[in-house]
């Protein structure tokens, strides 16, 4: 017994370091641990439980969490169709509980845990999964076992089944007088009010929150749940008001009873009125109201709105549980976040990627149900392939496609965009032919023979694909679109890149990219990555938003995007190269206009232009003269040209006639700035935060001068 005590005391250590999910009291009782090689006087049959406890994840096996040390019993060796069973020997029961970590498949009586009292079942537990998607986390649960005190029992710990979670995870057994502090909950309600919400601490554990409606699950996520009232940082929310009368459900696989009694039914979302004006809230760049965004996705424009998708945590702060947010603009300025679209593990089977939009007029895909036309939304599921869900009612809602995936191979971020055939192209088949055209879909793919690469597919019917060709050296979020070359009449060119920006201008058949130069040119620098542009726009415009890796910190939401820019083609002495601008719509929101001109600078003659405010359009123009450097400062926001290495913030940006200019836009907590007429555009965070009161231009190392300096002090784009 003295062996025992010692180890339920290190169980407690472990407990303070969060390294398993229940505490034990110093007279607990292990019966198990499995921290040995074998599972030592435990009998086994069959072939799923190995020769002794697994150390972790198993070959092929999503990742597996929430066990206690480094081995837990995992009856996926083998895989899913491996069956066997584990059973314990004798021990005698002479406390009030015994506890344990159970994971894995849900199946009752065959992927299950269950006491057995002179050889038959009294109790049982499973895992919580039965369809494609769930989680491999163990969670906490208990048994009550005092009517048997006294007497002697055994765990038979079950894999019975074969197919789809045809597992089971099961670590620590414990005889103990006290519960776990967490365990598995859920509560039934009738939808009354638009939202459910859920309460977040950053950092804590992560649990398993199901939301099932009328018994179908309809949300699956894992989440960092807050344990009491004192301890929430943030509130995330899911949208029921399409569910109203209806009973749901909600499960967590871990919690405390105050932590559970926070997720609740309401009609607002808490602080609701101070959203959008958080400390580092950008007030004029989209952002989502909670939780997590990285890149943008199914950027589309459909009868007078902009969509933009955009991969999201609606339940985390952190990178997780990808699902597509939606926010609409009739202007590129101000959006409205609307709900959710697509989710993991209920809708995909696994997490929703990334991927584009396509407006399909012509009806190519036969889902078109009304007079609206259909949307359809290209993603990655990471538990299948590429796949299609298609929109009636302006990009709401969706159904997914009942033949997914459309494309299955090592890769994701499908973009699907529209080839229109001209009197030079070659139709390939007679249904192209007909529709004078085809669908082509650039996706990022991993092959031994091209590497990372861009492939390309071609279809009629956004169903049934065909692969083309591989542009190698291509690495995530593939764009594909056609610029005309400014100021030269019937010239146009192809433009492709991914994450990184780093782009190529070429040739497009509709099949293959054929670059017209070596290596790849550069727009984009700093913290812009996996951007995208909206597809079908009214005007002809190529317009792009990118995903700002930017922190932050104590606030309700993490990460931000560019402000939307348009891109052109122009022809320079180095050949056509991408430019970029803000979008014209800017111009909305400014308010006071401040400038100056022409004033000679140095290093002891800066010019100072007096404003007021915290959020910025600036456009200058200098003569660099005999200096070094030159620049503005923005209440301690440093832009500034080297004009020897020719840069603009370690950009190259070279000028030919001794003349440099910039535009740059200063939110909260972004900075943006557009060198040389776009030739280079740096998207970054703002350093130093706040009210500024002078704007201050510069030269160093020599004179110089300020041709121009115009400050527009913009608005923000929230409503108040």
């Amino acid at each position: 017994m003295k062996i025992q005590k010692l180890k339920a005391v290190i169980w407690a250590m472990l407990i303070a370091t969060g390294s398993i999910g229940f505490a034990c009291a110093a007279d607990d009782v292990v019966i198990a641990d499995f921290e040995s090689e074998t599972y030592g006087d435990w009998m086994v049959t069959g072939n799923s439980f190995g020769d002794g406890p697994a150390v972790g994840t198993l070959t092929d096996q999503m990742p597996v969490s929430g066990f206690s040390g480094k081995r837990l019993v995992n009856s996926y060796f083998g895989g899913d169709d491996s069956t066997g069973t584990l059973t314990s020997p004798p021990f005698k029961i002479n406390r009030h509980f015994l506890n344990f970590l159970i994971g894995g498949g849900g199946h009752q009586g065959r992927t299950c845990v269950q006491l057995m009292i002179d050889g038959k079942p009294v109790l049982e537990a499973t895992g919580t999964n039965t369809i494609p998607g769930g989680s491999e986390m163990l969670s906490p649960d208990y048994w009550d076992v005092s009517k048997w005190d006294g007497m002697d029992a055994q765990i038979q710990i079950i894999d019975q089944m074969q197919g789809g979670w045809g597992h089971i995870n099961v670590d620590e057994f414990v005889l103990s007088d006290e519960k776990p502090a967490t365990q598995a909950m859920d509560r039934n309600f009738v939808v009354e009010q638009d939202y459910l919400l859920i309460p977040i601490r950053n950092g804590a554990p992560k649990v398993k929150l199901e939301v099932s409606v009328d018994g179908k699950p309809i949300r699956r996520y894992e989440t960092e749940l807050a344990t009491s009232p004192d301890n929430v940082d943030w509130y995330a929310y899911f949208t029921l008001s399409e569910h109203r009368g209806k009973t749901v459900n909600v499960t967590v696989s871990q919690a405390t009873e105050s932590g559970f009694a926070l997720i609740k039914a309401s009609d607002i979302i808490p602080s609701s009125d101070q959203r959008y004006d958080e400390s580092l809230r950008p007030q004029f760049h989209f952002s989502q109201r909670v939780g997590w965004i990285n890149d943008p996705n199914g950027m589309v424009y459909l009868d007078g709105e902009w969509h933009l998708y955009f991969q999201h945590n609606p339940v985390g702060w952190s990178w997780g549980n990808m699902t597509w947010g939606h926010a609409v603009s009739s202007d590129l300025i101000h959006w409205k976040q609307l709900p959710n679209v697509l989710f993991p593990g209920t809708m995909a089977k696994g997490a929703c990627f990334s991927g584009g939009a396509v407006v399909d007029a012509a009806n190519t895909g036969g889902w078109k149900s009304g007079e609206q036309d259909t949307l359809v939304a290209f993603l990655t599921d990471t538990g299948a392939g590429e796949a299609i869900a298609f929109s009636n009612d302006r990009g709401r809602t969706f159904t997914w496609h009942d033949q997914n995936p459309v494309v299955k191979h090592k890769g994701r971020d499908p973009k699907v965009v529209w080839y229109a055939y001209d009197d030079s192209d070659t139709p390939v088949d007679d249904e192209a032919k007909k529709l004078d055209g085809h669908w082509v879909m650039a996706v990022y793919d991993e092959s031994p023979e091209f590497g990372n690469n861009t492939a390309f597919y071609t279809s009629t019917n956004l169903k049934d694909w065909t692969p083309q060709s591989h542009l190698p050296g291509y690495f995530e979020c593939p764009e594909l679109f056609e610029l005309s070359v400014s100021g030269v009449a019937g010239q146009s060119r192809w433009v492709t890149f991914a994450a990184d920006g780093k782009y190529a201008i070429g040739q497009f058949d509709g099949r293959k990219f054929t670059p017209d130069h070596e290596d790849k040119h550069q727009l984009h620098h700093g913290e812009f990555y996996a951007s995208q542009t909206f597809d079908h726009a009214p005007d002809g415009r190529r317009i792009q938003i990118g995903w700002i890796r930017i922190d932050m910190p104590g606030m309700p939401f993490n990460q931000a995007f560019s402000f939307p820019h348009q891109l052109t083609l122009k022809e320079t002495k180095d050949g056509i190269r991408m430019f970029a601008a803000p979008v014209q719509e800017i111009e909305k929101l400014r308010g006071t206009t401040h400038s100056i001109d022409g004033k000679a600078l140095s290093a002891d003659q800066p010019v100072q232009l007096p404003i007021s405010g915290e959020l910025f359009e600036l456009e200058a123009t200098f003569e660099l003269g005999d200096a070094k450097q030159v620049g503005i400062d923005i209440g301690g926001n440093r832009i500034v040209y080297d004009t020897a290495a020719q840069t603009w913030m370690s950009a190259f940006a070279p000028t030919s006639d001794r003349r440099v200019q910039f535009r740059a836009l200063i939110d909260r907590s972004q900075l943006e700035i557009w060198g040389n007429d776009g030739a280079v555009v740096i998207s970054g965070e703002r350093k130093i935060r706040g009210e500024v009161n002078e704007i201050v231009s510069f030269a160093e190392g020599g004179t110089a001068r300020l041709v121009s300096l115009k400050v527009h002090e913009l608005k923000s784009i929230w409503e108040r």
